[in-house]
């Protein structure tokens, strides 16, 4: 079947070649460059999916991305993907689909029983049924093993995803007639132009509606703007989705190389997703039809007008035999037109205007002027359409409705660039205004509609662009356009729905099974706002974001209202606008690659020592170095008693750590550190707190004087980067004009940490030249040969040092170090260890006592403080951080029963939780279990019994409040 410009049906199909592929493990046969909806529906194949909700029979309503009720899954394994549209998935050999949402088979699906109960289960339902009297608990194990519809994959994804930066001058975002154009006026005019278009060929509306461009049938002339494109250095990417348009230029793109389920071509992943910076964007991305509201617009056999017209244009497949038109546009014509040469018998157009193109007297179609569809009839399948005329209601038999409620632009790039909207009432849409990045908005995406107009305004944005990046604007007249069906003109407004139509059965959101009626019902209980509609009703929350739902449903609410639409008000378009792979997202940081991998200057070293790792941050870490028939606690409690005993050494090489030079260093850090740090003299070290803007304490760390203008500061491993901004911030914003520089030393030094009774003779023993420096105090000194810095520093409340040494130096000095604590009966210890030590010493750690929430009184730290002068001196002083009912730090001394990590502390079972228990574990030389924790009162509670629990791990106990000190309360251990 030929057009008048020689354009065969689905000519971009390769007809010679069948595709097998199977449908819920029937097998079919379709043709190259099909889509999956495309080949079952030239099979006959109608029912593709099963209501959200209700369980009704569903058909396809689009042909695109816009498509809310063709959801399958798609692949088998790891490449099995769900929730695909069954519109933009493309035939491969071997594809395997099957529907989704329905039990135990798609024809007969037992939770079609919902719609007998359908009265009594409208939006919001299970709020006001299932809340009060402990119902919800007995109803939420159905309601969630309901919710949701498809199933995700069980076996891991065995594709890869890559990502990609790339710059281009103009990224045109689209490949319809404006697109095209825009991307040939920026491309003949010198500049680098990106083109991308979701589809798998550039063309847009010219593959659903075939025309003649300066001469060329509109797919050739598509072809000859990619090559000149790509012959300038630009790329058309097709399969390519804009999912975000962020600031500065930024554009996310999703480009697909296989289909869903597919593998990938050999070398290829089977997505990349690009971060492109363009100097200016050109948004044609186009419009995406209405659908109207009358009873039963959901039943197969029912869909938008351009998706029949690509159905049986683009891939010469028949959506019905008899068919029915209805809209408030011309292109009820069009359709018409456009289906009849394809073989459909046009049983009706019902016109919802009393005017409309004056060709129709030439047609020979029965036409019903100032008409509306109130209600369908059917089951699996639509039979006939009840229509409303000035002289009465029609039955109409037909298997097809295809419906045009006027055309939404796709503006949801825009808006998030930061454009504006303003209400075009003639159309009944949003049309964008007000630009506030680099981006332009052209043809059927701005509003402007019709062929010679998209090609005109396309044509015109990308010569706008160019100029505004100082190239010279192409010359010649726009593409000249002519099409055997021209576009249609005017539209009106869609009609509502009709007064004998069943509001219950009228849907709005095709996915989420969102109705007229739910609608009312929202207005009527008051969510009248509409991001209030949107969370009562779920409109436009499912996976096609109320493409073709959302401004519908505005609308209907403003009926109410007696408003306008913009009145109501619009939801976010968030990105991304179109479901991406989370792959995609991901790219290679999954498994072992999820964050970057740091190993520890003396990796190597404690590989020897059998290390079992531990992620620590950014890195990775000795939990314990276990010997034969020890488990994890076992080993770290033998490794702590050395400590207790004897002597061990810990890899501390991870702690975050700065030198601040300069002459104004001191006061710099004291306006960082809570606690006084300039008076310091050379040689000394105190410890300090770093506390947020806001009063909360942010870190804990040391500060060591090592020369007039110079001093090494540290801080914990996890806050290494935050402290990192902290002081940049301070540095280059908060004191601007101190004299001082800031070096991140984290990498350049490895660290040691020497804990026991017999540390400082190890310490005699192999430091050159010196003797140990005392505590809070440092020294240089030589190891095996190599200088070292040493800090008399004590987290395990034992006599301890922290060597310092170069990290390409590490491995002789930890040697050194390793043979002396052998020889006096100790070893390394790890993470686990050191919990347990720190623990028994009321030592905090960021991330369990310093939460993010808690103040230094909170943490009893008040006497560390200084006048005054620090950040977050200001907001200390607020009341609320004096208040005594504050969650406050205490130790924890179990009682009986069990003392668990995270577990509520309650004064008494089954009241409030009163606390928590941020760390636990037992004390390393005597039996009992020991914890700290947060309790509302703090120590005002001290020797109080308590109850400790935690429901998701059944484990229950007593506790007595303690002070946070376990070990050596006078602290004689670690100054000797």
């Amino acid at each position: 079947m030929t057009s008048a410009f020689g354009t065969t049906y689905g000519g971009d199909i390769d007809r010679s070649r069948a595709i097998a592929f199977t449908f819920d493990g029937k097998t079919f046969h379709g043709r190259s460059g099909d889509t999956l909806a495309a080949a079952l529906m030239a099979d006959d194949v109608r029912l593709l999916g099963r209501g959200f909700k209700y369980h009704r029979p569903r058909g396809l309503l689009g042909a695109g991305v816009e498509e809310p009720n063709a959801l399958v899954g798609v692949g088998v394994g790891g490449r099995f993907e769900p929730n695909t549209r069954a519109t933009d998935v493309f035939l491969y050999e071997g594809l395997t689909a099957v529907s989704q949402n329905r039990w135990p088979s798609l024809a007969f699906d037992l939770g079609a029983l919902n719609q007998a109960i359908a009265r009594f289960i409208p939006a919001g339902f299970y709020y006001k049924t299932f809340f009060g009297g402990g119902t919800w608990k007995r109803v939420e194990p159905f309601i969630r093993a309901a919710a949701g519809l498809g199933r995700p994959p069980t076996a891991g994804d065995t594709d890869t995803f890559l990502h990609r930066a790339a710059f281009c001058d103009v990224l045109v975002v689209g490949s319809g007639p404006a697109g095209l154009a825009a991307a040939d006026a920026a491309a003949r005019a010198g500049a680098r132009v990106f083109l991308v278009e979701q589809d798998a060929l550039a063309g847009g509306a010219l593959l659903r509606d075939p025309a003649e461009i300066d001469g060329f049938p509109g797919e050739q002339w598509a072809a000859d703007v990619g090559g000149r494109v790509r012959s300038g250095g630009g790329r058309v990417l097709t399969r390519t989705t804009a999912s975000g348009f962020h600031d500065h230029g930024l554009v996310a793109l999703i480009q697909r190389h296989a289909e869903p389920g597919e593998p990938p071509p050999p070398g290829f992943p089977a997505q990349t997703r690009w971060a492109l910076r363009a100097r200016r964007v050109v948004l044609a991305q186009g419009s995406i039809e209405r659908p109207l509201l009358f009873s039963g617009n959901d039943r197969p056999g029912v869909m938008l007008a351009s998706a029949a017209r690509t159905y049986a244009q683009r891939f010469r497949a028949r959506p019905g035999r008899r068919a029915v038109i209805a809209g408030c546009d011309d292109h009820v014509y069009l359709t018409a037109s456009s289906l009849a040469a394809a073989g459909v018998e046009i049983a009706a157009i019902v016109d919802s205007r009393d005017t409309g193109d004056q060709r129709d007297a030439q047609r020979a179609f029965p036409i019903h002027r100032g008409s509306q569809i109130v209600s369908t009839v059917g089951g699996r399948a639509l039979r006939a359409a009840v229509i409303a005329t000035p002289a009465g209601e029609l039955r109409i038999a037909c298997d097809l409705i295809a419906m045009s409620g006027g055309q939404t632009p796709v503006v949801h790039l825009h808006m998030q660039a930061g454009g504006g909207l303003a209400w075009d009432a003639s159309a009944g849409a949003f049309t964008p205004i007000g630009p506030r990045q680099n981006q332009d908005s052209a043809g059927a995406g701005a509003g402007r509609h019709g062929l010679a107009v998209a090609l005109a305004d396309g044509w015109r944005a990308g010569g706008d662009a160019v100029e505004a990046l100082g190239l010279a604007k192409a010359g010649g007249a726009p593409p000249a356009g002519r099409s055997d069906r021209p576009a249609p003109a005017a539209a009106g407004s869609p009609p509502g729905l009709h007064a004998s139509a069943n509001a219950k059965t009228a849907f709005v959101d095709f996915q989420n099974d969102v109705t007229a009626a739910d609608i009312d019902l929202a207005w009527r209980e008051g969510y009248r706002s509409v991001e209030h509609l949107k969370r009562y009703t779920t409109l436009g929350m499912a996976t096609d974001q109320g493409k073709t739902s959302n401004l519908v449903g505005m609308t209907r609410m403003a009926e109410a209202q007696s408003r306008t639409p913009p009145d109501v008000g619009l939801t976010t378009f968030r990105p991304p606008y179109t479901p991406v792979t989370l792959g995609a997202l991901a790219g290679l940081a999954v498994g072992d690659h999820v964050a970057p991998r740091r190993r520890l200057p003396l990796h190597d070293a404690h590989l020897a020592e059998n290390a079992f790792w531990q992620p620590s941050g950014y890195w990775s870490r000795p939990r314990s170095y276990r010997q034969a028939g020890e488990d994890h606690a076992k080993a770290a409690l033998r490794e702590a008693r050395a400590v207790r005993l004897a002597v061990g050494m810990v890899d501390v090489s991870t702690l975050a750590k700065f030198d601040v030079s300069g002459p104004d260093a001191g006061q710099f850090l004291e306006l960082i550190c809570a606690t006084s740090v300039a008076r310091l003299k050379v040689g000394r070290g105190r410890y300090t707190v770093m506390l947020r803007e806001d009063g909360v304490v942010a870190d804990d760390g040391t500060v060591w004087r090592l020369g007039k203008n110079r001093f090494l500061m540290t801080s914990s491993t996890g806050g290494a980067e935050v402290m990192a901004h902290r002081l940049s911030y301070a540095r280059h914003v908060l004191a601007p004009a101190l004299r001082v520089t800031i070096t991140p030393l984290q990498e350049a030094w490895a660290a040691i940490a020497l804990a026991g009774p017999l540390a400082r003779s190890l310490m005699t023993e192999i430091a050159e030249g010196i003797e140990p420096p005392p505590h809070m105090s440092s020294a240089a000194a030589a190891i095996a040969g190599e200088r070292v810095l040493i800090l008399g520093a004590s987290y395990s409340g034992e006599r301890a040092f922290e060597v310092y040494v170069s990290s390409f130096a590490a491995a002789p000095v930890w040697s050194a170090l390793l043979a002396g604590c052998r020889a006096r009966g100790g070893g390394p210890y790890g993470l686990d260890a050191m919990d347990l030590l720190r623990i028994e010493k009321g030592h905090v750690v960021v991330g369990a006592e310093i939460d993010g929430r808690v103040s230094p009184h909170d943490l009893g730290m008040a006497t560390l403080l200084r006048a005054n002068g620090f950040i977050g001196y200001g907001a200390l002083q607020r009341p609320d951080f004096r208040r005594l009912d504050r969650l406050r730090l205490v130790g924890l001394e179990g009682v009986e029963g069990a003392l668990p990590e995270g577990a509520m502390l309650t004064d008494r079972p089954g009241a409030r939780p009163s606390g928590h228990v941020t760390s636990a574990g037992v004390r390393t030389l005597c039996d009992g279990a020991i914890g700290l924790g947060l309790l509302h009162g703090g120590l005002d509670r001290r020797g109080e019994i308590i109850e400790v629990t935690s429901p998701t791990r059944g484990l229950r106990g007593r506790v007595r409040v303690v002070e946070p000190l376990f070990h050596d309360p006078e602290g004689d251990r670690y100054r000797d």
